[in-house]
């Protein structure tokens, strides 16, 4: 909105469009490296125990040696986009002004492809920053049908990687995410309505309503990021297709007898159209 080439000073242009001065002249400083390796040993912690809120994160941290207060603490979960996972009121992260939808999947046998897909978010280090990464799964084989990278915490790579994996693999007959403000957003919503999608959301601070994204988010780490540093997120992109690669398509899955997610997703669409 700020034009530095314009005639109009850059004063007069704030004053027209309601901002701050400082805001023309802000030039956005990199993350550090010490507040980097705080964040991804707080990400490691989440992921060993994700009841745990701003203050045991703290106290955790402060056991290791990192003089952080819980202000600090916070400000770095909101900027993760982490939150501790247990019964709590007012802590959604979720758009106060968007609607949520009920959770459907209690009670449902889920056993076939395509019957229920879920989508989640989670915080992905690299050496110097870091970036989000969304992914949809299929609940009952676990497949990964489709995953996006950004920089930021906004809904347009959620709906680039639903409108890829319906591209590829048509419409499942539910849609499951948590309360997060990408997914409660019009724009998400709408588009599953346009496919005709039932739209269910976790119960607040439920995490077991999304147990197996869980679980995968614990794989994609322990498997794949933590054991790298990703210069850059072309590199960060490229080494997680491989990975993804070899998570469909060759490693066994206890949940699935020892098969693959591939094995299953695709011998009983197999089955399923022979039917």
């Amino acid at each position: 909105m700020i034009d530095r080439t314009h005639d109009l000073p850059l004063t007069r242009q704030c004053q027209i469009l309601d901002l701050a001065r400082s805001t023309a002249y802000y030039k956005p400083e990199p993350t550090s490296a010490e507040e980097l390796a705080l964040m991804r040993r707080m990400d490691e912690l989440h992921l060993e125990h994700p009841f745990a809120g701003s203050r045991m994160l703290r106290d955790l941290l402060r056991k290791e040696g990192y003089p952080v207060n819980r202000k600090r603490v916070r400000r770095l979960m909101k900027k993760m986009g982490i939150e501790a996972l247990y019964r709590k009121p007012n802590t959604s992260a979720r758009h106060t002004a968007h609607p949520v939808y009920p959770y459907l999947l209690r009670n449902q046998i889920i056993d076939r492809p395509n019957q229920v897909w879920a989508m989640d978010i989670t915080y992905i280090p690299m050496r110097r920053g870091f970036v989000y990464l969304a992914a949809v799964l299929d609940w009952a084989t676990r497949r990964v049908l489709s995953w996006r990278l950004s920089n930021t915490l906004t809904t347009d790579f959620c709906l680039d990687a639903v409108n890829e994996a319906i591209a590829r693999h048509g419409c499942p007959e539910i849609f499951n995410t948590d309360q997060g403000s990408q997914f409660t957003s019009a724009e998400f919503t709408d588009l599953l309505k346009t496919h005709s999608i039932q739209i269910s959301m976790d119960g607040k601070g439920c995490w077991r309503d999304n147990v197996f994204v869980e679980r995968l988010w614990k794989s994609v780490k322990y498997e794949e990021v933590y054991l790298r540093a990703y210069d850059s997120v072309s590199e960060a992109r490229a080494s997680l297709a491989r990975y993804f690669g070899f998570y469909n398509t060759r490693r066994p899955h206890q949940a699935l007898d020892g098969q693959t997610p591939d094995e299953i997703y695709f011998s009983n669409l197999q089955e399923k159209i022979a039917a």
